[in-house]
């Protein structure tokens, strides 16, 4: 594999129901929502608990002809984990009351199956999850990133971040969230990465670190984490 093929590879979200060319992947199950799910609700304080250790709030910035100011700004609040643990997902989502949960493949990387906990609409933050997290508080870092998080997501309601002065102030939360998530700075087998391998990962990991270690040294100025983002974009 070269390193274009590599980098490629690695910029791909390994966790989609459809390849990149639009077709479906019919190893994947369908997503679900709480229509299908019949579980009983959680306490409150004990999903904000879950969330501080395992939950994600991201901001991303996309380009594209099609978006006004040309880029599209996109909110995610997600929970992953193996599919062993689904139930606990299922759980959370009644409780919080939307959103979807989905199937992820990792096979390239030999890891066990997983399960994603993903509410992306606006509308769906402003009804049920920030109600939620202003009632039952996250703590520490999380809750820093939940206030910035919310922060972009009202504008983005409100489509200030279409203005000059708006989009900037966007780019700056969406800044602060990643200072305040980034885990680590080196090519290094996180303790996340090794629990969820499965035993027929090990040399896809190994070969995938390698394989990155190469492309810096032929001088490729990109961060390790450009090679890693399932593993270390989590806030």
């Amino acid at each position: 594999m070269d390193k274009s093929n590599f980098i490629l590879m690695q910029q791909q979200e390994v966790s989609r129901a459809h390849s990149t060319d639009g077709r479906v992947n019919e190893k994947l199950k369908r997503p679900i929502g709480k229509e299908q799910i019949r579980r009983e609700k959680l306490p409150g304080q004990y999903v904000a608990g879950f969330v501080d250790g395992e939950g994600s709030f991201c901001i991303s910035i996309g380009k594209g002809t099609e978006y006004k100011r040309g880029v599209q700004v996109r909110a995610e609040f997600e929970i992953e984990l193996r599919a062993d643990d689904q139930e606990i997902l299922e759980r959370i989502l009644v409780t919080i009351g939307c959103g979807k949960i989905y199937d992820c493949s990792y096979d390239r990387y030999g890891w066990y199956p997983h399960s994603k906990y993903k509410i992306t609409g606006a509308q769906d933050m402003i009804n049920y999850l920030f109600p939620f997290f202003d009632k039952y508080k996250l703590q520490a870092k999380k809750a820093q990133v939940y206030k910035l998080f919310k922060q972009v997501v009202l504008m983005y309601r409100k489509k200030e971040h279409l203005t000059d002065a708006g989009y900037k102030k966007v780019v700056a939360l969406r800044d602060k969230m990643r200072a305040l998530g980034r885990k680590h700075n080196s090519l290094t087998e996180t303790a996340r990465i090794r629990e969820n391998r499965s035993s027929g990962g090990v040399r896809q990991i190994l070969f995938d670190l390698n394989t990155a270690r190469q492309a810096k040294r032929a001088g490729d100025s990109r961060s390790p984490t450009t090679y890693f983002t399932t593993f270390s974009m989590e806030f």
